[in-house]
Formats: C-alpha cells, structure tokens, sequence
C-alpha cells in the first residue's frame, strides 16, 4: 500500500477525517482558485480545475463556494494571490517526502515546514534530492459502498485504466496522469461514484517502518499536514498493519 493512501488509512482509524473537514474545504479552494487562474474558468477546457471540481463536489462543498473561488482566480472577484512551491527532505528512517504547498508567503511557509521537519527529526533536502523516487500517476477513488471490486476493474480497464487496488473504503484507480479526467469520466458514466480524481506523486520504492520510528513518521505526517500552506504531502514510508493497529489506538 503507498504511503499516501497508508496515511488515509491511519487518519481514518484515528478519527481524524472529520477534524480536517474545515482544512480539506481550504485545500479545494486555494486548488479551484490556482487551476482557474493558470487554465480559465471553463472546466471542460481545464483539466486540472475538472479535477479539483469534481473533488469538491465530492466533500459536498456549495456550489457558491466552488463559484466564488473560480471568479478569484479568473479575477472576476479580488481574491488572495496564491504561489505554488515544493519542498523536498527526509524523515525517519531514511523516509523521502515531498510537501507541496500553497502560500501567500513563501518566507513564512519555508520557515514553518523547516521547523515541523526538525521538530520531528527530520530535515529538509534541496530540490531533486528525493523527487527522483517518485512517478505523476493518475489516481481515481471510486466509493466502495454499492460496488465490489470485479465490477470496478471491469470499467476501469474498459476505460483505460491501468489498475485497481481496494483501499477499503474505495478502491483507487491508477492511470496514465494525462488520462486520469477522461478516465474518471467514463467511471462515472458506468455509473460508480467517482470521489477524487488527481495526479499524484507515487514512490518507486517504500521504506519500511515500526516502533518509534513509525511514530515519530505519524507525527511528521500530522503536523505538516495541519501547516495552512500544506497542500498535500507524498512520503515512501509503509507500516504493517499490525504495528498500524498499536498506533492507531
């Protein structure tokens, strides 16, 4: 399982899901303003605002919140100038992560992702120092719930889809990252419910964690993912789950 869906996984069995409710809502709408202002307002001729769009809707976000942050970043409505950068180090274990952010201050945002890295025993690399071990993979949810894995692998693989793997609470579909939107589209059109549609950073290879090591990776993954600036957060680490099950407690 890949660390970033191992994360979920974690985040779900400690009750977190629902506390980043107000975080995942900011998320969306810093993405929805970003992909707007570097691609239009029109999702049909945008990918990348179809995709933040679709994951929205998903989180049951308004439509007047969707909107709004569309007009913002099309400049129809004065908004915050948001920049996107990407940061690069080790965390325990000899962990590789990359945090993406979104930030109206790239000086406080560096200064704050440097001293969650340190205060959790890691430290930040410089750029290219990590990234090499990770792929732009094309990565779809699809709810579990109404659905069983032979018929999601059926239309996946009827729409080009690469792979399916059950996460549990959905199965997650892998594609080729400039497929990933008209894939999830005839997802959706063979009637599953298509939850998140994204490009995501999957690593090569995975460093296998337990005890305190495993622990002290938890707490990295936490703290940067309650960082404001923090968009999402790709690392190689795997804890079995028999060690999850002692920390998720």
């Amino acid at each position: 399982m890949s660390g970033h869906s191992k994360w979920a996984t974690i985040k779900h069995k400690k009750g977190k899901a629902d506390a980043a409710r107000g975080r995942i809502f900011t998320r969306l709408i810093k993405e929805i303003t970003i992909a707007a202002r570097l691609g239009g307002g029109d999702p049909d001729g945008n990918p990348r605002l179809r995709q933040a769009i679709l994951t929205a809707k998903a989180q049951n976000m308004p439509s007047d919140n969707i909107d709004r942050a569309v007009k913002k970043g099309t400049g129809e409505l004065e908004g915050v100038s948001y920049e996107e950068v990407s940061y690069e180090g080790y965390g325990p274990g000899g962990t590789a992560l990359i945090v993406d952010c979104t930030t109206d201050n790239k000086n406080r945002c560096v200064s704050e992702i440097r001293r969650i890295f340190s205060k959790a025993g890691g430290n930040m690399a410089a750029l290219g120092a990590v990234s090499w071990n990770f792929k732009l993979t094309g990565v779809i949810e699809v709810e579990a719930e109404g659905t069983d894995e032979d018929t999601v692998m059926e239309a996946a693989l009827e729409a080009g889809a690469a792979d399916v793997s059950d996460e549990g609470d959905v199965f997650e579909v892998t594609t080729e990252p400039s497929e990933v939107m008209d894939v999830a589209d005839k997802l959706k059109a063979a009637g599953l419910n298509v939850t998140s549609a994204k490009v995501a950073k999957v690593p090569g290879t995975y460093v296998q964690l337990a005890g305190k090591e495993a622990e002290q990776m938890l707490r990295l993954m936490e703290a940067l993912e309650d960082s404001d600036d923090v968009q999402n957060v790709w690392a190689n680490f795997d804890i079995d789950d028999a060690e999850m099950e002692k920390l998720s407690v």
